[in-house]
């Protein structure tokens, strides 16, 4: 009798509104009224709807991923700022939801929605973001994972063109000598991507600054 009362699976739209349920309790901080038994459940929980997410957009071992299912997914995310929440919080994330994410806007910045890279037009209006994922490169514990997201955002030729006219330009001569290995390593990678990827945009901002 059990199996004529199972729930319903959650459809990928549905995945997204619970993750930005989730995403928004988080970023509401440690409430005085909210037990850490109550809140490292609601972080698990978290933490596996982020699971899925990766799973819609990369498939798995046994399948590949669904266009419909990713159509679904990628439009709901960009339909009520879940990319947003989803940068802003992964400070309070641990360190395996923290990948996950870190692989779910990686994925978004190649997903379309009517031809369009949505992921683009997003960050186009939601410019403020890009200061966040560079800015990232001064947090030891989230440097790779804002620096991996970044590299993906600026496979955007007008993402890539904000960066390269930004004041950020000249922290990467900073960020590149971090003492740290890895992460100096990571935006040396991300400095060689804004110069190599769109030729036209730093054949522009090189004859703009450096004639």
């Amino acid at each position: 009798m059990k199996a004529l009362f199972k729930s319903k699976p959650s459809t990928p739209a549905d995945l997204v509104r619970q993750t930005r349920d989730l995403l928004i309790f988080a970023d509401g901080g440690t409430a005085a009224d909210t037990k850490e038994s109550k809140r490292d459940e609601k972080m698990i929980e978290l933490g596996k709807l982020m699971r899925d997410l990766k799973q819609v957009l990369y498939g798995n071992s046994e399948s590949e991923p669904v266009a419909e299912a990713c159509f679904q997914l990628t439009q709901e995310m960009f339909r009520e700022n879940t990319l947003r929440l989803l940068i802003i919080c992964l400070p309070k994330l641990n360190l395996e939801t923290r990948k996950d994410a870190t692989q779910v806007v990686a994925n978004l910045q190649r997903q379309q929605v009517q031809s369009r890279l949505v992921a683009c037009d997003y960050l186009e209006k939601n410019i403020d973001l890009l200061d966040i994922l560079i800015s990232g490169y001064e947090n030891n514990d989230l440097a790779l994972h804002y620096g991996a997201m970044l590299r993906e955002c600026i496979r955007h030729q007008s993402v890539a063109k904000y960066v390269l006219e930004s004041e950020h330009m000249k922290s990467f001569f900073d960020y590149i000598q971090i003492p740290n290995f890895d992460i100096a390593s990571d935006a040396a990678a991300t400095f060689k991507e804004l110069l190599t990827r769109h030729k036209s945009t730093v054949a522009e901002f090189l004859s703009n600054n450096y004639d």
